[in-house]
């Protein structure tokens, strides 16, 4: 999912996104579902949260930061 589809989903939860990275945009968005903000920690490449929206993309964006 891009930055703007995350823009238009954080503005949907009536969040203010402003300036925030795509993975703070996401975790605003987590707790504001009354989830954990937990997007992008899971670095072993597990995660028991099996109904979230953002597992596709968390696995990746766990996946990239590891590698940096």
């Amino acid at each position: 999912m891009d930055i703007q589809e995350v823009r238009t989903i954080t503005k949907s939860h009536s969040i203010h996104p402003g300036k925030q990275s795509k993975t703070e945009l996401i975790k605003s968005i987590q707790l504001g579902e009354g989830n954990f903000d937990c997007f992008a920690t899971a670095l072993a490449g597990e995660c028991d949260q099996s109904g979230c929206s953002w597992r596709k993309d968390c696995f990746e964006a766990s996946r990239q930061g590891a590698l940096s």
